[in-house]
């Protein structure tokens, strides 16, 4: 896991990002509202977007933190640092989700210094789900987004049970 680098997001990882094509039905996570705009978001030093880069450099992951985290319709009033993860689809469902998730976590815990970690996944992504309550996070509450006509599940994980 100490291969993986996170940084800030910059603008080739932003369009790389954008041009990511999830399979169904995973191509929920498919970012394609406005490419360039999107980009450019993304890029934005003050988004909260980061890139994670293995050994050899090449892009495989990217996150987020804070309210870029968020879903419209969940309870975020507790204290909680927010995170988002985005793994590069052909990377996805081999079983190396630890070796992405760690340093975001880490990362986040280092650079925030929260007290508990917070994230939000779609009900039906349960391999993801899976893999958060590996690395220890559990369920905190659910709710269904109208604006994303989804089922979610926000998971929280205290920072000293970082794995």
């Amino acid at each position: 896991m100490d291969d993986i680098r996170v940084s800030r997001m910059d603008r080739a990882a932003a369009l790389a990002v954008v041009g990511w094509r999830y399979p169904p039905p995973y191509d929920f996570y498919t970012l394609s509202d406005d490419p360039a705009a999107t980009a450019a978001f993304l890029a934005d030093a003050e988004s909260g977007y980061f890139q994670l880069r293995d050994g050899a450099g090449q892009l495989v992951a990217f996150c987020c933190y804070g309210e870029e985290a968020r879903v419209p319709g969940g309870d975020y009033d507790a204290p909680a640092l927010d995170f988002g993860i985005g793994v590069r689809p052909d990377l996805v469902g081999r079983g190396q989700g630890m070796r992405y998730l760690v340093p975001v976590l880490r990362f986040g815990a280092t650079a925030h210094r929260p007290q508990l970690l917070r994230l939000t996944v779609a009900t039906f992504n349960q391999r993801a789900i899976r893999l958060y309550r590996r690395a220890g996070f559990q369920e905190a509450s659910r709710f269904a987004s109208r604006f994303a006509s989804q089922a979610y599940l926000i998971m929280t994980l205290p920072v000293e049970a970082l794995p």
